[in-house]
């Protein structure tokens, strides 16, 4: 028998610096592909919810503490690229906890969940990279720590956290990057472009991953999916609903017309 894939998700999560994080899931998502990792059934219960392995910077601050940079300079392009990275280091965790954290669920729940780490790591390191080309580094900025205070709030309910962290927190890309492309399009930074071309594509499919395991848990719990993803919205995430949406990607990563008004109303 292989290593415990939980174990390794649980030593992902704890890595701190940024190189430690992106190798250790590189490796155990590799390792996963290879069969050497295996869902162990009789593993022990997850531990509680707590804040992941993080570098000492960036500095973590409310939302409304962050500074409103154009991208007319560098250094404001370089703090947009900053909070996209932000984002995607997160996002490596999430990937994580949620193969950690929620145990008997399918096989294919864990490969594609194992799956979105592994590429929210590889996209963290082509923004980093592309930071460090512009004089910068990850923890040059200030961030929030809004998409993990989500995983804390749904960490006792999978159904909760596949509704609300990746149809909700991690789709709001999927709105605003078309917009950020153009605007740095038309300061001719197409290698920027480039990484968030790759990004944003392969984000329709890590939201997609979230809607399909929404409706696996409201199918086994016997629960009406639409109405309960409306409740879900209005329970924990009116504060962070902005519109416009982007309904064609929203569309492809598996949002109903009666979800996609629900976003709308209460967004409103």
């Amino acid at each position: 028998m292989g290593g415990s894939l939980f174990d390794a998700a649980r030593d992902c999560l704890a890595a701190a610096s940024p190189e430690d994080k992106v190798a250790a899931t590189h490796a155990a998502a590799a390792a996963f592909r290879r069969g050497e990792l295996v869902v162990d059934a009789a593993a022990p219960q997850p531990e509680p919810i707590r804040m992941p392995g993080r570098p000492p910077c960036p500095r973590l601050v409310h939302p409304r503490e962050l500074p409103r940079r154009g991208f007319g300079s560098d250094e404001g392009r370089a703090a947009f690229i900053h909070a996209i990275a932000h984002i995607e280091f997160n996002a490596i965790d999430l990937g994580w906890d949620a193969v950690y954290r929620f145990r008997g669920m399918p096989a294919q729940y864990y490969v594609d969940w194992v799956m979105v780490a592994d590429d929210e790591a590889r996209h963290f390191t082509m923004l980093r990279t592309r930071l460090q080309a512009m004089g910068f580094d990850y923890g040059d900025f200030d961030a929030h720590n809004g998409l993990w205070e989500m995983a804390e709030k749904t960490a006792h309910d999978a159904l909760a956290r596949m509704a609300l962290v990746p149809r909700v927190l991690e789709a709001r890309g999927l709105d605003v990057t078309p917009g950020m492309i153009v605007k740095l399009r038309a300061l001719g930074d197409e290698t920027t472009v480039g990484i968030l071309e790759v990004i944003l594509r392969e984000e329709v499919a890590h939201v997609a991953a979230g809607s399909r395991w929404f409706r696996w848990c409201c199918e086994g719990e016997g629960i009406d999916p639409e109405p309960r993803f409306r409740e879900l919205l209005a329970e924990y995430a009116r504060a962070v609903l902005h519109g416009p949406f982007n309904i064609d990607a929203r569309s492809a990563a598996g949002f109903s017309e009666d979800e996609l008004l629900a976003l709308q109303q209460l967004s409103g």
